[in-house]
């Protein structure tokens, strides 16, 4: 299901035990366009500390109720390290959290989750404490603290959108889809630059890139293109039609199409075979 990212602000992040907090912001990964971590604010409780929480964790969402579910005791939760979030999460600080988890690393294989398509973490196949660090975290996983890939939605939201032939609009939000915790869209309003603009979607493979530095979001398309562009109206679910439209407008591929199970009871059969 896809789903607006302002839609996880503010709910209640509930573990195995009791609440934990709300969500406070939405990390995501720049290179692949995944949800990597929930900033969760746990309120009283723990001093007002905030923890990053990773979608291995989470059994499911509730969009009803506006809970999100983990599979976590709030005793785990209370021994997970410590974040600063007013600078951006390190790998060091990734490692140092998976590593609490015990959770496998998504970065060094070939799909959105490392080995997998989808957050998928079967704590049956983990060993019993001590916990060996899992595959691929470790001294070599560690990138230099300047190679930051990991940002805040909150912190993107505003930015320009910079087409091939100039400005055309800014950042407006963030549309993901809730099994792979995918970043699918970008929500792009244009009223701001164009006269009788609107907001339209703009898929997050065809963002050519983001500078930080510049605050600003950089596609190959034109700016008459995204003019032109079917309009997107968030009072309305999204539905395959609406993709379907949308890439044909821009004669692009759907990521729908690509090789691989298309939901994640598909991934979950495939895998059990």
């Amino acid at each position: 299901m896809l789903r607006s990212i302002k839609d996880l602000h503010g709910c209640t992040v509930s573990a195995i035990d009791g609440d934990i907090g709300t969500v406070d912001q939405v990390y995501f990964d720049d290179e692949a366009w995944a949800v990597r971590y929930l900033v969760v604010k746990t309120g009283h409780w723990l001093n007002e500390r905030r923890v990053l929480i990773s979608p291995y964790s989470i059994k499911h969402t509730d969009p009803g109720s506006n809970v999100v579910h983990l599979s976590l005791t709030q005793q785990a939760v209370k021994d997970s390290p410590g974040i600063d979030t007013h600078r951006p999460v390190s790998r060091q600080n990734e490692v140092e959290c998976l590593r609490h988890y015990n959770y496998p690393a998504y970065w060094g294989g070939p799909n959105l989750w490392g080995m997998g398509a989808y957050p998928r973490f079967d704590p049956a196949d983990v060993a019993p404490d001590p916990a060996p660090v899992p595959p691929q975290i470790g001294p070599q996983a560690v990138r230099s603290p300047d190679d930051v890939h990991l940002r805040s939605t909150d912190e993107v939201t505003g930015y320009r959108l910079d087409a091939v032939d100039g400005g055309i609009g800014h950042v407006s939000g963030f549309i993901y889809d809730d099994e792979a915790w995918a970043i699918r869209y970008l929500c792009i309003d244009t009223r701001s630059l164009l006269h009788g603009g609107k907001e339209i979607l703009l898929a997050a493979h065809w963002i050519a890139g983001v500078d930080w530095l510049a605050k600003t979001v950089t596609t190959e398309l034109t700016r008459d293109s995204i003019r032109r562009s079917p309009v997107y109206d968030d009072s309305v679910p999204i539905h395959r039609s609406y993709e379907v439209a949308l890439h044909e407008f821009y004669g692009k591929q759907g990521y729908w199409s690509q090789a691989g199970p298309a939901s994640l009871s598909e991934y979950v059969q495939s895998t059990a075979t």
